[in-house]
């Protein structure tokens, strides 16, 4: 596999610290509110790194933290008359139903900033002892001077005159506060990162991810405080994902193009968002708008129709050896699966992986009948399934038919066996009427959307 490293500024072979072990880390939501479309986007990439380098054979460990003390979580906690843990397990709790309907697999560990905090202060005491920290009445900084050598290597840059940056904050009249060897206080956002990352997966691990924005300062800051704690290397790839932009702008409060998964949820379908998010290379940036999700919500229904024509054609098919065509075919399948691989394997390029997806439903559609022999049906359902379970797609069950056209469809065979041919083109029409299209074959209706 090959991967951009941020830090490098070039892509290069992955080559994981520990042989056939990854470590994974990726900054999870700040949980005051419901996650916006912008943080589903890299909650669905690198849930897909992640089931990708399971798939080729690889032992994860994939750690997203939660970050539940910040100045937000505070003052929302003050507007609503209650604790900012409170705070916390409500948006916790949300975050893992709407990540669940996206497809977004639970992590190995969810740490929390706050259940952290012997580890937080573990590490401002070394770098304090090393004279990379500073305390000034209750604060502790980071002192950027004293570590300016290293400092802006993966925003690729020596700054003039970079900014301290807050290790740990002294307690605030009405804030959450923990005892520290410098008084009453909180973390400051970034130690955070670097406490959680390096407890469950070593000082120096994989991969660390997350949106461009946080490039600087958040994972500058990081490097920075982590390397200076350990004088080891801490992670070893960095990979960033592009900005989504809405209606071709940047998604802003201001521009009032600032959308909750939660409400998108309520008008299309979560397997289409998480279509359209693998629809561009993670890199690049990516325009959300009705048009796109709409065109992913067709895409994925041709998905559907092709897995459940599929098993219907499997049902009736005979139990008989593969002919030539159909062993060809079960090769293409396998080749299918192969250049699905090879794009994933470049920079996670579901853009082509997505492409070696549909060519392979086309296979599919003009090779495979009711009298295709089933071990050719199964090589096809199972290259299918194999690429689709790797991007979290086709999760729903086979016969998604609502029972109102499953009883149409009934009333209609009856019809026909009536020989009231009116009654059945009259009930065809209402099926079509309600999306779906009756398609008679020597083995009986098969239902399909429309």
């Amino acid at each position: 596999m090959q991967i951009f490293n941020t830090l490098t500024r070039k892509k290069e072979p992955f080559v994981p610290v520990r042989e056939g072990k990854v470590g994974i880390y990726a900054c999870g939501p700040t949980v005051y509110n419901y996650f916006h479309i912008g943080n589903a986007r890299p909650f669905i990439l690198f849930d897909t790194l992640r089931r990708f380098l399971k798939h080729i054979g690889y032992d994860v460990t994939f750690v997203q933290n939660f970050t539940d003390i910040d100045d937000r979580m505070i003052k929302s906690a003050n507007e609503q008359g209650t604790t900012v843990d409170a705070i916390a397990e409500k948006y916790i709790a949300e975050y893992f139903k709407d990540a669940q309907a996206l497809g977004v697999l639970e992590a190995d560990v969810h740490p929390r900033a706050t259940k952290h905090i012997g580890e937080i202060i573990a590490i401002i005491k070394k770098l304090e002892a090393k004279g990379l920290a500073y305390a000034v009445d209750g604060d502790v900084y980071f002192d950027t001077q004293a570590y300016r050598a290293n400092y802006g290597k993966l925003i690729g840059q020596n700054l003039d005159d970079p900014m301290d940056f807050a290790l740990w904050k002294a307690q605030k009249p009405g804030e959450p506060f923990w005892k520290s060897p410098w008084g009453e206080g909180r973390p400051g956002w970034h130690i955070e990162c670097s406490a959680m990352s390096m407890k469950y997966l070593g000082d120096t691990f994989d991969i660390h991810c997350g949106g461009v924005d946080l490039i600087f300062p958040h994972h500058e800051n990081e490097i920075a405080q982590s390397e200076g704690a350990t004088g080891k290397p801490f992670a070893k790839y960095w990979m960033h994902n592009g900005h989504i932009n809405v209606d071709n702008k940047k998604m802003s409060k201001s521009e009032g193009n600032f959308f909750m998964v939660r409400d998108i949820l309520k008008e299309y379908d979560a397997e289409a968002v998480r279509l359209f998010m693998l629809s561009a290379h993670y890199r690049s940036p990516i325009n959300f708008s009705r048009e796109l999700i709409e065109q992913a919500t067709s895409s994925l229904e041709r998905l559907y129709t092709a897995r459940n024509t599929a098993l219907f054609n499997r049902e009736h098919a005979p139990e008989r050896a593969m002919n030539a065509d159909e062993q060809t075919f079960a090769e293409r399948a396998k080749k299918a699966v192969e250049a699905f691989d090879a794009a994933m394997s470049d920079d996670l390029n579901t853009a082509d992986a997505l492409a070696a997806i549909f060519e392979h439903v086309r296979d599919m559609n003009s090779s495979l009948t009711a009298d295709s022999a089933r071990e050719a049906i199964d090589a096809g359902l199972n290259a299918l399934g194999t690429m689709t379970d790797v991007l979290g797609l086709l999760r729903k069950d086979f016969d998604a038919t609502p029972d109102e056209v499953k009883a149409l469809v009934e009333q209609r065979v009856a019809a026909k066996k009536a020989k009231d041919f009116a009654l059945a083109d009259q009930i065809r029409q209402e099926v079509l009427d309600m999306g779906y299209i009756i398609e008679d074959t020597p083995k009986g209706p098969m239902v399909k959307k429309a």
